[in-house]
């Protein structure tokens, strides 16, 4: 009686099964991306995003950056400019005069130091002879001026020494991925970004100087943030500052460093899919398929290599996502992918080449049938998987 029943239905039913495979077979099998032909399929307006192809005469507008080295800006900046003293500050004042007999000793003689002075809250120092000075927003040039001002008639050419013994105010601070974090004073030569991470002992993070993971390594990329009057001014990476993207600082700046990789997802027919942290601040998709050790010969589709590119959100709310089609069968499009600029957060997908998929749906159909031949043959009850 079940055989009979195995003859009516079992060719019936490998031929039902054949034939929704073959139709279904790219939605309904299992894959590891999108579906790209509803995209190729589908006109522009109709999609959420804008499909582009990659060519010779449109690659100009997606060209990678040129290498962002530029001479430091180090060279010309002051060390801290003009340094005013503030309270809290502690200076070291020293009075000489010339001639023998005089109240100050002469430089040849010791005796002329009055120890360290530390600013009042009122910004005033005391000197002995000399009286309170108001020092608080001078610089010790005008410090010295004024001490000699107020020593006329009491001294005779007085010269006068001053000096800082500590800096309490003309500091920047830096926390975050660093060796030995903290304040930094600007007296020190301390002119910018990168000579004050430098002061810490730099970044803590082994290869923090911009290395990849993922694919290329284990170093960690580093991410700085300059806050000024509690407004953000900077935030970069430190690779990036180390090009020549080097700002000034100012006393009360706060750095922070912070580890923040930037990554891109490569997804489908490639020898190794997943994140991959980016190499270098100028990274082509050439490189970033041969961090993943390019496309699988036997699997991919070298006419349907896609980038995915979010629009920028941020700063354009209204701007439309982009997908980028690349044809690698192409032998110009070796020299497009070179071009091309890859962003941190674009998604490379590979599709699968289309004889893969049949081949998909074929094995498919190879198993129904063998689970039917089981059936007949041993009578044993199967139950059909289902697609």
């Amino acid at each position: 009686m079940i055989w009979t029943w195995l003859r009516a239905v079992a060719r019936p039913t490998a031929i039902v099964l054949g034939l929704g495979i073959g139709i279904a077979g790219c939605t309904a099998l299992p894959g590891d991306g999108p579906w790209m032909g509803g995209a190729q399929g589908t006109s522009p307006e109709a999609l959420p995003f804008d499909v582009i192809d990659l060519t010779p005469s449109t690659i100009a507008a997606y060209r990678q950056p040129d290498s962002i080295d530029r001479p430091s800006i180090t060279s010309s900046l002051s060390a801290g400019g003009k340094i005013a003293v503030a309270p809290g500050d502690v200076i070291s004042v020293r009075i000489f005069e010339p001639y023998e007999g005089s109240i100050f000793p002469t430089i040849q003689k010791p005796g002329a130091a009055f120890g360290n002075q530390r600013v009042t809250d009122a910004g005033t120092i005391n000197i002995p002879f000399v009286g309170t000075i108001q020092v608080a927003g001078l610089d010790l040039n005008q410090i010295e001026r004024r001490i000699t001002q107020q020593l006329s008639g009491k001294a005779q050419d007085p010269q006068v020494i001053v000096d800082f013994v500590a800096d309490r105010t003309h500091t920047v601070m830096v926390s975050g991925d660093v060796k030995s974090p903290g304040r930094v004073s600007i007296l020190e030569g301390v002119r910018s970004v990168v000579d004050a991470i430098n002061r810490t002992g730099g970044p803590a993070s082994a290869g923090g100087g911009g290395g990849g993971g993922g694919a290329a390594g284990g170093q960690t990329q580093l991410e700085v943030v300059v806050r000024r009057h509690g407004q953000v001014i900077l935030t970069a990476q430190y690779s990036e500052l180390l090009a020549g993207g080097d700002i000034a600082v100012q006393k009360g700046d706060e750095i922070v460093v912070r580890p923040n990789s930037r990554v891109f997802t490569v997804l489908g027919a490639v020898l190794k899919s997943g994140n991959v942290e980016m190499t270098k601040h100028n990274l082509s998709l050439l490189e970033a398929l041969g961090q993943v050790g390019g496309l699988n010969d036997m699997r991919a589709n070298k006419t349907g290599v896609y980038i995915f590119r979010m629009g920028d959100l941020k700063n354009n709310p209204a701007a439309r996502a982009r997908v980028f089609r690349l044809d690698l069968m192409q032998p110009v499009s070796i020299f497009v992918a070179q071009q091309f600029g890859m962003q941190a957060r674009d998604v490379i997908y590979v599709s699968n080449a289309p004889l893969y998929e049949y081949d998909k749906v074929l094995t498919s159909i190879y198993r129904t049938f063998s689970i039917i031949s089981v059936v007949r043959t041993t009578g044993t009850s199967v139950s059909l998987p289902a697609f």
